[in-house]
């Protein structure tokens, strides 16, 4: 099935329709979007003598539920302009529009009944072969396809996204009954490869695979809690970023999403899983049940687990005490097992320290761990045949950094087990036939490849669909060719080298900078290209501001000055080389990172790529080489000397106020990333893979040492305009007095200097002005507050 999607028609505009629109759009597809038609009229309509047949009443529902959608945070879309992208119209003016549609994908409310009408209304209209499927997390798809027609049935399948849809990678595939297994392959591989999510095929049992699960995690918390007598906070700290879960770990989870939509599908789940052998465990606690007759259900009512207050002018988070269910202020939640984790900085290595705790901490983590064991093995094959789809869902469904199999494999099958039969669990037995065919792990790396335990083969298979990507993390052992402590570099094959930031969050300091130079002189000796990608949570926080701190408040001037010129020098290195080079930014791409993105030959930045140079935040200007390079793209293309200097207007003030682009495809609106040079990765997976195919056909085009380029700077022309504007935001008190000092010290980079007349620089003579206008404001008191500021809190002051 070859079928390119050109245009989709999403029916049920709410939340996740919305959403799903606007994804669709997001990698460059057309959307019908449709919904039902009011009943009545609104006060303001009566006003204005509109009538119900009123075109602007009719998809009044429709229209107000995307607005709602992109006025979102966090938004949905990645540029507020391919919101054009989306066509509103109603399920009774529009819908014969879905004849020229790909795709049909249902997103109305959760009863079987108003589904089976929408699809009623689809076979009517909708041209036979074009795929329909249904988001529902739940509802059984054979009784949604009944009556329907063959082709219905064999183009009909469940796609479930999570919500938020932009941001959760999970793709849960069902298959109707009938359903053609080319239509299964095809969304299988759409998901991937077009919408960047992981596809992950379910069975049709209640909730999948995902919200199977990951409720049943939380359900088995909600019962722990109160047997260990955990407070919510100290919950929340023991199942977060220490164990690789998301910051708002469980409780604030469940705020974010509402209690409310957890209890309707652990409701569901209580109904139709009654063989489930944790069927108990689904059944609501009593704090829950009273919760919900409160209405305390969240961010939404303004209150659930956690509820922020404003007592005398100042806001605070209390908690919910699960015994007396009254708020009261947070508690700080402290273990000594988790200080044992401290210098162990991969997650994958902690649970077998976590395991051993003597405090109520490690009890925690081995019953709950145990439970979860439990449920998990007994879920294969009613949920899914493949062990490692489960991994997959809760990492792209749930934000977990290793799934349930692989936390069992890094303590040991052995003492998972162990821990299992500790509370009363029986062992599934092919986990035991497993381990008696000598086969020790659920997982294995082979050649670069990742394998995983088979039942029904008794063997490792490899697991399907890895060859579009490159995983480091396979690979490191084998293709490693130089290390350091802060970095390695590794043959990707065909001369394409990698260079791997290995630093805490990535920062950039001297070995990182050494790494990129070796990697540099390897690809210009014995190699042919290089790349700087990796694959950690954000692809690096900017220069390593500690170091710098250190030396300037020792008054270390020299070495500092060496250290910023060695920065800009490797930068510039990154531009001047006789190797293509590209860098694969992802996440945060801050500071010195964004300045080493915009010198590479090309970017394949992933999507959600949050790229900008931020150093005003800290009390200085851009010095890597960032501040030089906006006045460069200022100035560059055959434009009318006031258009470039709106530009540079508009760079200054991006640069003055930290701007940070929302996703990748915002970074070339803010000059961060360049058109028709660099280019977007809606799947980070793929990324590495893309860039080495982008290096090596720079190498086949013929790829020579670019020329040094000249820069066309306005000296007092471009200052003077600076110099009012930072001085009205001081008079307006938008900006303090250090920060007019600062914005008038990039003012007079970005200027080119106080020349007399516009002219034509070289890059060198505006990397020179910008050392010195850094080295400048590192002598500054108030600039060092703001550093120690960031240093300690991880927030801006504004001194």
């Amino acid at each position: 099935m070859k079928r390119p999607i050109k245009k989709v028609a999403v029916i049920g505009s709410g939340i996740m329709g919305s959403g799903i629109a606007c994804h669709f759009a997001n990698i460059g597809v057309e959307v019908l979007l449709l919904d039902i038609i009011p009943r009545e009229l609104t006060a303001v309509e009566k006003a204005k003598g509109l009538t119900l047949e009123s075109k602007v009443v009719r998809n009044r529902i429709v229209n107000g539920s995307l607005k709602a959608s992109l006025k979102s945070k966090p938004s949905p879309i990645y540029n507020q302009k391919f919101a054009s992208r989306i066509t509103t119209g109603n399920l009774e003016d529009d819908i014969s529009k879905i004849k020229d549609v790909d795709w049909i994908i249902e997103v109305v409310v959760e009863r079987l009944d108003i589904k089976q009408l929408v699809f009623e209304k689809v076979e009517k209209y909708r041209t036979p072969g074009t795929l329909v499927s249904s988001n529902t997390s739940g509802i059984p798809i054979k009784f949604m396809s009944e009556g329907r027609s063959e082709d219905f049935k064999q183009h009909f399948a469940v796609t479930h996204f999570f919500n938020p849809v932009r941001y959760l990678k999970l793709f849960e595939v069902v298959p109707g009954p009938g359903c053609k297994q080319e239509v299964t392959d095809f969304l299988m591989m759409y998901g991937e490869k077009f919408l960047g999510k992981t596809s992950v095929l379910a069975k049709d049992t209640p909730a999948f695979i995902g919200n199977r699960v990951g409720i049943f995690g939380i359900m088995s918390l909600f019962h722990q809690v109160k047997e260990l007598g955990l407070t919510i906070e100290e919950v929340d700290k023991l199942t977060g970023p220490v164990i690789g879960r998301p910051k708002s770990a469980t409780f604030r989870t469940v705020d974010v999403v509402g209690l409310d939509t957890l209890v309707h599908v652990s409701n569901g789940i209580y109904e139709n899983c009654t063989e489930d052998e944790s069927h108990d465990l689904f059944k609501l606690p009593k704090f829950i049940s009273t919760m919900m007759e409160n209405k305390w259900l969240g961010s939404k009512t303004k209150q659930g687990f956690y509820k922020r207050v404003v007592e005398n002018g100042k806001k605070e988070i209390l908690s919910l005490d699960l015994d007396t269910l009254e708020y009261r202020p947070k508690k700080r939640a402290k273990f000594a097992t988790l200080e044992m984790t401290k210098t162990i900085d991969n997650v994958i290595d902690r649970f077998r320290v976590l395991i051993k705790g003597k405090d109520k901490a490690g009890e925690f983590y081995r019953k709950n761990f145990a439970a979860m064991f439990g449920y998990v093995q007994n879920r294969i094959p009613e949920i899914s045949d493949e062990l490692y789809r489960l991994d997959d869902a809760m990492k792209a469904g749930f934000g977990w950094e290793h799934g349930p199999f692989e936390i069992w494999d890094s303590i040991g099958i052995e003492k998972g087990i162990e821990l299992i039969q500790a509370e009363n669990i029986s062992v599934a037995s092919w986990v035991t036939e497993m381990l008696e065919n000598g086969h020790k792990n659920f997982y294995s790396v082979q050649d670069g490849a990742k394998y995983y335990y088979s039942i029904p083969s008794k063997k490792q298979e490899k697991i399907p669909g890895q060859d579009s990507f490159i995983i480091l993390n396979n690979i490191r052992e084998a293709k490693t060719i130089w290390s350091n402590a802060g970095a390695s570099i590794q043959h990707l094959g065909k001369g394409v080298l990698n260079i791997e930031f290995q630093s805490k969050m990535n920062t950039l300091g001297g070995e990182v900078l050494q790494a990129i130079n070796k990697g540099i002189d390897l690809a210009e000796t014995e190699y042919e290209a290089v790349i700087l990608g990796n694959q950690a949570p954000n692809f690096s926080v900017g220069a390593n501001l500690a170091m710098a701190f250190m030396m300037a408040v020792e008054q270390e001037y020299d070495e500092l000055n060496m250290s910023v010129k060695y920065f800009q020098d490797t930068v510039m290195r990154l531009r001047y080389s006789s190797c293509p080079t590209i860098i694969a930014p992802h996440g945060y791409t801050f500071g010195g990172a964004c300045e080493m993105s915009m010198h590479a030959d090309k970017v394949v930045a992933a999507a959600e790529t949050y790229i900008g140079l931020v150093e005003f935040g800290v009390g200085i200007i851009p010095g890597g080489a960032g501040s030089k390079e906006m006045a460069l793209r200022a100035s560059e293309g055959v434009l009318k000397d006031d258009v470039k200097l709106n530009k540079l207007r508009d760079y200054f003030i991006n640069i003055a106020m930290a701007k940070v682009a929302t996703s990748a495809h915002e970074a070339f609106d803010l000059g961060f990333l360049k058109e028709h040079k660099d280019l977007v990765v809606v799947n980070k997976d793929r990324q590495i893979a893309t860039a080495k195919r982008h290096a090596i056909q720079l190498l086949e085009d013929g790829y020579t040492q670019p020329a040094p380029k000249k820069a066309l700077v306005y000296g007092q022309q471009a200052l003077g305009m600076f110099l009012v504007g930072t001085d009205s935001l001081e008079k307006g008190r938008y900006a303090s007095e250090h920060d007019k000092k600062i914005a008038n010290k990039l003012g007079y980079v970005m200027a080119g200097g106080d020349l007399s007349e516009p002219t034509y620089v070289s890059e060198q003579y505006l990397l020179d002005i910008e050392r010195e206008a850094i080295m400048s404001l590192f002598t500054e008191r108030k600039t060092l507050e703001r550093i120690e500021h960031m240093l300690k809190t991880g927030k801006p002051l504004r001194n």
